[in-house]
């Protein structure tokens, strides 16, 4: 390798475009590197709308989206267009984040000409191959064919070595992800649409639903929306909820809670919209693992729309409680947060918004001979709930929004128990 290590970094969807922007900025400016974007094609327009609010425009841009058919021939393509890539280039190492089909494509691609893997978001595991489907066994593979393993918490850490990984190519380093919600907040505080901006003056207490896996597909969803009615039988309650932009999506929820005046359905929002709506709201219902990880770092708790969660530690802190997609479980859990039955958020476990930082000290670290750098601790303290965007740090209770609002947490119990 030259004295300058020349990084490539693969990504394809929006939450790896959120989660790998911030490592791109720290990379481009740390002199012992140059970089290299790789843009796979796999969701180009929402890819790069997301790199734009980050001002990153990628430095090559594949077309996958024209082999959409089927897993199997997205893998094919993103393997044979990745290969033609790294084979004329002076790629040093490459970085995939998190169990996508762009991210195993670009690590197999990477491993067949003989250069290392770095897995950004390492160490997630459910333990069930079809929950979630096709990740969870993305990310195992990825984890046999890395040479760098950068876990998000202490937990991923110890999959990886139950699973063999060598402690010393690991390092905890927090996620990208609350590098990302802080950053884009300091970049467009406020909303930028009239009927989002209203939002901040609402004085019932705002519900955000987002629902897109394809295990939620078909009557999971029926189940969610049906759920979600229920809720909104409520006079305290405004729901918003930016439908994915699979049309399937919108006509299985429309029919179910299309006619509610206090059900704002809308489009996919971009990532700076969508998270202040994460700062304003309530409660938060998904199946997104990403929201899982950003909403304790803002105070709003979560209902999780899964049978199963690879991102434990919020339920272990209170932030987040398991519904899976039954109405009752799921009105139960939503309305407990609602009445404010359960204690404040005291915890963040995901991130203090220096993750990029760390790993780019443990990039340096592995392939340069530099310093080994710290893990990450996760912060927390009594009477501490939500992390300062100005800072990075833990701050008082009041919540980074405009008007005040109780904060609540559930039990990772069921209600009752």
């Amino acid at each position: 390798m030259s004295a300058t290590l020349h990084v490539g970094i693969i990504a394809g969807t929006r939450p790896e475009a959120i989660k790998i922007a911030p490592l791109v900025h720290c990379l481009r400016s740390d002199d012992r590197m140059r970089t290299t974007l790789i843009a796979t094609g796999q969701h180009p327009v929402m890819l790069d709308q997301v790199l734009a609010a980050f001002d990153i425009t990628p430095d090559i841009t594949l077309g996958l989206h024209r082999h959409s058919a089927s897993l199997a021939r997205l893998n094919g393509a993103a393997i044979t267009e990745l290969d033609e890539v790294l084979a004329t280039s002076d790629i040093d190492v490459v970085v995939v984040q998190g169990d996508t089909t762009s991210a195993f494509a670009g690590a197999f691609a990477a491993y067949l000409r003989g250069i290392p893997v770095v897995h950004l978001e390492a160490g997630l595991r459910t333990n069930d191959l079809r929950n979630p489907f096709p990740e969870e066994g993305n990310r195992r593979m990825i984890a046999r064919l890395a040479a760098l393993h950068l876990a998000a918490t202490d937990g991923n850490r110890r999959n990886l070595i139950a699973e063999g990984v060598d402690g010393r190519d690991i390092l905890v380093i927090g996620n990208t992800v609350i590098d990302a919600l802080f950053d884009i907040t300091r970049r467009r505080p406020t909303f930028s649409t009239e009927v989002l901006r209203s939002l901040e003056a609402e004085t019932r207490k705002i519900v955000v639903v987002t629902a897109h896996r394809r295990e939620s597909w078909g009557e999971p969803m029926v189940q969610i929306a049906t759920a979600v009615r229920t809720i909104a039988a409520r006079d305290d309650v405004m729901v918003v909820w930016p439908l994915h932009a699979n049309p399937a999506v919108r006509a299985t929820v429309e029919p179910v809670v299309g006619d509610l005046g206090n059900v704002l359905l809308l489009g996919p929002l971009d990532y700076p919209d969508f998270s202040h709506l994460l700062h304003v709201a309530d409660l938060v219902l998904t199946d997104s693992g990403g929201v899982q990880e950003e909403c304790p770092a803002v105070g709003t708790p979560v209902v999780v729309l899964r049978t199963a969660t690879e991102r434990f530690e919020a339920l272990e802190c209170g932030a987040a409680t398991l519904a899976g997609t039954d109405p009752v479980v799921i009105v139960a859990l939503a309305e407990r947060r609602l009445d404010s039955i359960d204690a404040p958020i005291t915890c963040s476990p995901y991130g203090d918004g220096h993750a990029a930082q760390r790993a780019v000290d443990a990039i340096a670290s592995h392939f340069l001979g530099a310093e080994r750098p710290s893990d990450f601790t996760p912060p927390a303290g009594a009477g501490l709930s939500a992390l300062d965007v100005e800072t990075g740090r833990l701050r008082p209770t009041a919540r980074i929004r405009s008007r005040e609002m109780c904060v609540t947490r559930a039990a990772v119990s069921m209600p009752g128990s």
